[in-house]
């Protein structure tokens, strides 16, 4: 049987680096599941180690990729009853491959009622999302996010709300996001609008911030003594400058280092909680492109305004 994956073997722009490899399946590891992909979602995650942004701890050659759903396809013994049954495999191999051969312990079980679609999203933004707001209660707090047209400031916002938030305001990029926002009711201020952002800035309690740069800066710099600037991504590529008052408030989120050592009980836990949350959840549509037209599926992440790319891997 053969085997597919998109692969970088050196840093750089994704649309340059990543190649799509063949190459024959070999026999599955001892004590390992050997799963059969079926999708994978393009996230921001998924795209800025390949640029080089974090080779102290990513080096290539890497399969891209750190999220999606497959079912597993054979299994050591003890677990012959994951037989046919759809699983996230993750924290292991990257997932932009037609087969991953996952740890038992940290392969995530997915219940019947969710969608192939939500089920391949279920792990960078809402993991994430449910770490942040139990590290930064928002209960009664003005809240602000950067990025807000994305995934990750959705949930953020959905889930905000949920948890008792005083008001949430979005700054956003692509003006076909500004109705969304709207309905969430999250009050859209526009990327280009300095002074609108500072203003929103100095009323905000807690700050959840995607892009750093210059418009993660302005709002750090601008914030109230007392207040909390959070970093959680770098989607403009440069980092907040603190002005000295300022350098206290701010502080970093990273996943990796949240999940830490965590037991795979724990591990295990955090998603029969969040199964719950996502039945619930207003998730962006989507469009699905074949593992073969990959490049057309990364055009359309970048393109403002788009759906969510997802590829499709089956073999």
């Amino acid at each position: 049987m053969e085997h597919r994956a998109l692969w970088y073997r050196n840093f750089g722009p994704p649309q340059d680096c990543l190649s799509l490899e063949s190459a024959p399946l070999g026999p599955r590891p001892e004590g390992a599941l050997r799963v059969e992909m079926r999708l994978a979602p393009v996230n921001p995650s998924d795209l800025i180690p390949i640029t080089g942004a974090y080779r102290h701890r990513v080096q290539p050659p890497q399969v891209a990729g750190y999220e999606g759903v497959g079912h597993v396809a054979d299994a050591p013994a003890a677990y012959q009853h994951l037989i046919g049954r759809r699983v996230l495999p993750l924290r292991g191999n990257g997932t932009w491959q037609t087969h991953i051969d996952a740890a038992p312990a940290l392969a995530i079980p997915v219940p019947d009622d969710i969608p192939d679609v939500l089920a391949a999203r279920a792990y960078i933004n809402p993991l994430a999302v449910h770490l942040m707001l139990k590290a930064w209660p928002v209960k009664d707090r003005h809240v602000l996010l950067t990025g807000a047209g994305s995934t990750c400031a959705s949930l953020l916002a959905q889930w905000a709300w949920r948890d008792g938030a005083r008001s949430v305001t979005g700054v956003y990029r692509s003006d076909s996001r500004k109705a969304e926002l709207e309905a969430m009711g999250v009050e859209p201020v526009s990327l280009v609008d300095a002074s609108r952002i500072r203003a929103a800035a100095e009323k905000a309690d807690l700050t959840l911030d995607a892009l750093g740069g210059e418009t993660g800066s302005i709002i750090l710099n601008a914030m109230p003594a007392g207040g909390a600037f959070v970093s959680y991504g770098l989607l403009s590529g440069k980092p907040v400058m603190a002005e000295a008052h300022a350098r206290e408030t701010h502080t970093r989120f990273h996943m990796r280092e949240s999940l830490g050592l965590i037991t795979p009980q724990i591990w295990q836990t955090l998603f029969q909680n969040l199964w719950p949350m996502l039945r619930e959840a207003n998730m962006p549509d989507t469009d699905i492109y074949t593992l073969e037209d990959w490049q057309s599926a990364l055009s359309a992440y970048a393109r403002p305004g788009s759906r969510k790319p997802l590829l499709a891997l089956r073999a």
